[in-house]
């Protein structure tokens, strides 16, 4: 028997740089304490929980959630890189809708080194070895660097190659996801940036500046999903509805090209499973929480989710069709640009988020009239997670 999954409860605490956090385990047990509360359950009620980090030994989870209470639940470590928030929801969303559980905890974490991303384990096989394998035979003129800089920033420049865009789109993004941010109490960015700045910013990698990619932060955020019977049996009306969700992984057109090579066709088959199953369309969405780890994923992006067609990212981005007064808002948080992207819990902070504009209590962010939202993660190695959300 299929029932039908509700979030009734998310929290997150503020982002910070790196060294200025608290212990992984109290920026958790804050943020899981939070969604208890807005949920207005007990961690008693609870049957499972999914706890999603990257950089951390085995059973971190474990010791996140004891700091809250030992119920003796089920509790499960997730780790699918800068997914692994959205696959932890993703979980919890199952075990409720297959009735295995009637409330579901899913929250992550991350403590972040400065810099860009490395790797940890260099004895052994890398995940990303096919990565760079496919990125030195589409791109051999490109200089070294770490994988993300290096597949992002050929992305980018295919892009513009492909389709005659403006350089300029990269940094109008960023002006954008800044300009959102300023009203965003959690986000580690609040400060607008003027387009001249981003473009004229130190160049990280060619097509890349320092300002079109995210910073590593530290953080957490939590959900709670229950079904309808247990929601009903609470007495909880400010449930928000996963209407459709879909994780997909790479196929053999990922290493077609540049674009597919981060996520492209795996962002667009995840979306085109959450229309079809839900009988929503892009055009009937409000407020959009993206990927953007860097800026040119933001454009790719859209056409993926088909916010727009193939090649018609500039013009969106020109209309301002992705802002306050355009057909949609995309990262009204200000996105992992201003927020930064501690990679077990941005999944769950995007669904924090955009919880907070369909019950209409994001403040000076809100979206007005909000109803239906739409939530893109990505994970590089691969897995992409896209879910949509409906006002309950």
């Amino acid at each position: 028997m299929t029932s039908q999954a509700n979030v009734i409860g998310v929290s997150m605490v503020k982002f910070e740089k790196p060294g200025k956090n608290e212990p992984y385990e109290i920026m958790a047990s804050e943020a899981i304490t939070g969604a208890l509360k807005d949920a207005g359950i007990d961690l008693s009620q609870v049957d499972q929980a999914y706890a999603s980090f990257v950089y951390g030994d085995s059973t971190c989870g474990q010791t996140a959630l004891y700091q809250v209470g030992m119920t003796g639940i089920p509790i499960i470590n997730v780790n699918n890189n800068c997914s692994s928030g959205s696959t932890a929801l993703y979980m919890a969303r199952q075990a409720v809708e297959s009735g295995a559980a009637e409330c579901v905890l899913a929250f992550g974490f991350e403590e972040m080194k400065p810099g860009a991303l490395g790797e940890n384990w260099s004895g052994r096989t890398s995940p990303f070895q096919w990565i760079y394998n496919r990125f030195e035979q589409l791109n051999p003129e490109l200089p070294d660097g770490p994988v993300a800089l290096k597949v992002f920033g050929a992305a980018g420049m295919e892009y513009l190659n492909k389709y005659g865009a403006n350089p300029d789109i990269f940094g109008k993004v960023a002006v954008k996801s800044r300009k959102h941010a300023v009203n965003n109490p959690y986000s580690l960015f609040t400060k607008q940036l003027q387009l001249n700045e981003i473009m004229n910013s130190p160049v990280i990698y060619p097509g890349l500046t320092r300002f079109m990619a995210c910073p590593p932060t530290c953080g957490a955020a939590a959900v709670i999903v229950c079904s309808d019977y247990f929601a009903k049996k609470h007495n909880i009306e400010n449930s928000v509805k996963i209407i459709a969700q879909s994780m997909t992984t790479d196929t053999p057109d990922t290493q077609e090209d540049n674009l597919h090579l981060v996520g492209r066709s795996m962002t667009a088959r995840a979306a085109k499973f959450v229309y079809e199953a839900s009988g929503i369309g892009p055009m009937d969405i409000d407020v959009v929480e993206l990927h953007d780890c860097f800026t040119p994923n933001e454009v790719i992006t859209y056409e993926a989710l088909g916010l727009c067609g193939e090649g018609e990212a500039e013009k969106l981005i020109n209309d301002q069709n992705n802002t306050y007064g355009g057909k949609y808002v995309v990262n009204p948080s200000g996105g992992l640009m201003s927020k930064g992207h501690p990679l077990g819990a941005t999944g769950l902070a995007q669904c924090t988020e955009l919880v907070w504009h369909l019950r209409g209590t994001a403040g000076n962010r809100q979206v007005v009239g909000a109803r239906i939202a739409l939530q893109h993660n990505l994970g590089l190695g691969g897995a992409c997670v896209v879910t949509l959300y409906q006002k309950g």
